[in-house]
Parts: structure tokens; sequence; C-alpha cells
């Protein structure tokens, strides 16, 4: 089927039509996902905690990035790869997040996205003129999680609200195709929703966002703490827990591996091996 682009993107919110991202991190849910039918893959910088166990998403390089972009790339999916720009890979300079976007790109991802507002607006421009499409990110920016004193439901404050409001229209004028709006109260998300061309995707920030967004380990419940906001549609977990004890239990036993689960070499085989072995 044909790939998702951009121009998709802007064409589902002219017609109404709800967006729907995931996160992948590897190559098998990639597949998963994508034949169920989700517009885009967002290789998250979440992958710090989900994979990879840390508290935050600040231990996150471009060296294990592009290495997930690769593995999720590798599916082919017929939706939009976004990759995250991890912390450090584009606040210095707009030259820098140019130079670790290329690598995002060549990896395989078919956008990025970069957490802030109207301060990254020039970041945005630059890597948008060199052809990069870049997905904006307000609201709750977990990568700066320690200047807000932690992950807080952001816009209660109406002075707060407008600051995202602008942020969004900034980056909208800036060149981005589509916002996250994350962790908002749902109001300041509908307003901006109404406010931009541009298709916004929402991930805790209510239900009249242009789209969705979850990560998959919360889908699937794979994750040890699941949000509020999100929503669990297997236990997955329980699943793979259960399956593996039943693997530990047949092999104590001796009930597997049982005969359909090998090869013999036929009846005198044995004989005849130790037979040879025994003139050594």
């Amino acid at each position: 089927m044909k790939k998702v682009t951009i121009a998709d993107f802007k064409r589902k919110k002219e017609r109404g039509e709800k967006i729907v991202m995931v996160t992948a991190y590897d190559y098998p849910f990639a597949k998963i996902v994508d034949e169920a039918g989700v517009d885009a893959i967002l290789v998250g910088d979440s992958l710090a905690m989900v994979v990879m166990g840390y508290d935050d998403t600040h231990r996150i390089g471009m060296k294990e990035m592009i290495h997930h972009v690769k593995a999720v790339a590798n599916a082919k999916p017929r939706a939009m790869v976004v990759a995250d720009m991890p912390f450090g890979s584009y606040e210095e300079s707009p030259e820098k997040a140019l130079r670790n976007a290329i690598k995002l790109i060549k990896a395989g991802a078919d956008a990025v996205k970069i957490e802030g507002g109207a301060e990254l607006s020039n970041t945005v421009r630059k890597l948008v003129q060199a052809g990069i499409p870049v997905m904006g990110h307000i609201g709750l920016n977990p990568q700066r999680y320690l200047t807000v004193g932690g992950y807080k439901l952001m816009g209660k404050d109406v002075a707060k609200a407008v600051k995202i409001v602008r942020d969004a229209k900034v980056l909208e004028e800036a060149g981005v195709f589509a916002i996250v709006i994350e962790h908002t109260v749902a109001e300041v998300a509908k307003v901006i929703t109404e406010s931009v061309s541009v298709p916004t995707i929402c991930i805790g920030s209510g239900p009249w966002c242009d789209g969705q967004v979850l990560v998959l380990h919360d889908v699937l419940g794979l994750s040890p703490e699941i949000p509020y906001f999100a929503k669990t549609y297997v236990d997955l977990r329980g699943i793979a827990l259960n399956a593996v004890r039943s693997f530990v239990e047949e092999v104590k036993k001796g009930v597997f591996p049982s005969r359909e689960h090998y090869r013999s070499a036929g009846t005198n085989y044995l004989e005849e091996l130790r037979k040879v072995l025994s003139k050594d």
C-alpha cells in the first residue's frame, strides 16, 4: 500500500479523519503496529524508560536512537516513521540539530520530532529548509521535566496555557507538519487544534485533537506502571509470564522437548557413532 506522507496528515485534518500514532522500537513490533493500520510509528526516546529501564529520557543519545530507527525502518512499514531527537541532539544550535536530524533520516526515519516551543522556531526552519519534515511537541516536554518540577499537567494556569497556544502557532509558522500536545488540560488542546492548520496529536490531552498517540508498552500492558491517560487493551505481560513459567516447568519435568521438537538420525546411528568414537 502507498506510504503515508505529511500530505496525508494534512488531508486527514481537512477531512476530519483521526490520525493514529503508536510507538515502536524494534522490527517485530513495527511489523505488528503497521499491519494494525496505524498512520505513524514513533520511535520515541521513551525507549529509555520502557525498553532500557532508565528513570528518564536523558540517558538516551543519538547512537541508541539510530539503532532503533534502523530496526523499525527495516520493517518497511506503510506508516510514517517519526524519530525523536534525543536530549542534547538539537538544543545547542540549529546546525547541530540539522546534522543529527540527517543521521536519523539516513537511518530510515521519514520525519523527526523535537520537544519545545517558540524558542526552537529557528531550528525547525533550518531542518524544514533542508528537506526534513519536523513534528513539534508542546505541553509537557519530558526532556525538560527537571525545569518544571516533574511530569506535571500543563495549562491549568491561563497565562501558561496562552504560552502553549502561542508556541503552537509559532511552530506552525516555522514549518512543522504536525504537533504533539502532551499532558495538558483538554481545553488547551482543543483551542490549539482549532487555531492551527496542521494536525495535532494528543497524548494525555483529551479527545479534541486531530489524532492520538500512545506508548505501545502501555497499550499491550507491558509497562509496570500505566499512566492514567493511557489505556491497556491486553495483559501481554501476564500472557508472557504464564508462557515462560510453563516452559520452565516443562523443562524441569522433562516434558520439553518432546519427540516432535527434534530430529533423529535413525535407529543404528547412535551405535555406529559410539563404535567409531571408541577407536579414538
